[in-house]
């Protein structure tokens, strides 16, 4: 979807989606840290107006986005805003995330980032934020249809590759045992490869690769496994979210294998 603009500057992009649960399971989903760390990145919110909220796309803290609530009205509505969140000179970005209860025991979740410029420099950035949103949303859907409100722990790996994204893509899921996978079929990893079992919910066309599983191995869970060019490599995240009273320890376990394996075939990523 294009960037919107409007006659005095401001400039937005949204996405949705459309989650079963009621107004409140879902506002604890979106707007708490331990919910949001349940199927976005691990995050941090003082629920309340003037309060942050901290998400960490990495270690340490040159890698946290960190925003201002300026609104908020559970389980309906809040907004945050976050001064150069893409980057040095960028503008600063509200962000505005809304509930909406739908008939069924259904809501819908609509996120609207907006900033004011005067020329199309950060636009295909922003493209590019909301195509991550659609991505997260589908996770969150799976969350809130099959682990809501359970115990969760995540963890993730990221290796690079060379371009072209093709191979690399190959080249990962070849190794890891999950070559051709398609939606609906029950997969596991190859002999080798840390284990992980489960559906998939969906595999992503060539142009923008990706693998979504709903595991029962290490744990019941989510995975998401994608390849995202940038900088003119092929970067190959892999993200795990385990869920339930073992799901810490599971973790725990996992993240070392992981680590491990991914080094041994690929570069480091960022």
């Amino acid at each position: 979807m294009p960037v919107k603009k409007d006659a005095s500057g401001r400039r937005s992009v949204q996405a949705e989606v459309e989650v079963p649960g009621s107004p409140e399971e879902v506002w604890r989903a979106i707007a708490t840290g331990p919910g949001i760390s349940s199927w976005f990145v691990p995050s941090d919110v003082e629920e309340r107006e003037g309060g942050a909220a901290v998400s960490h796309f990495g270690p340490g803290n040159s890698m946290d986005s960190v925003s201002k609530i300026t609104a908020w009205d559970p389980p309906r509505r809040f907004a945050a805003e976050s001064p150069e969140d893409m980057g040095p000179g960028s503008p600063a970005v509200a962000t505005e995330w809304i509930v909406e209860a739908r008939s069924g025991g259904s809501c819908v979740v609509r996120v609207v980032h907006s900033w004011f410029a005067s020329t199309d420099d950060w636009d295909k950035q922003f493209e590019g934020h909301e195509q991550g949103w659609v991505a997260f949303f589908r996770i969150l859907r799976l969350y809130l249809s099959h682990f809501r409100g359970e115990p969760s722990a995540a963890l993730q790996v990221m290796g690079a590759g060379p371009a072209p994204l093709a191979a690399t893509w190959d080249a990962l899921v070849g190794q890891l045992g999950l070559a051709g996978a398609a939606e609906g079929q029950r997969v596991s990893t190859s002999a080798g490869a840390p284990p992980l079992a489960g559906v998939v919910e969906r595999a992503g066309p060539s142009e923008h690769p990706e693998l979504l599983l709903r595991l029962d191995e290490p744990a019941p869970g989510i995975a998401h496994i994608f390849a995202l060019p940038m900088a003119g490599k092929i970067f190959l995240p892999i993200r795990l979210y385990l869920y339930g009273d073992q799901a810490k320890a599971a973790a725990a376990r996992a993240e070392p294998s992981w680590q491990a394996w991914m080094a041994e075939r690929f570069s480091p990523g960022p």
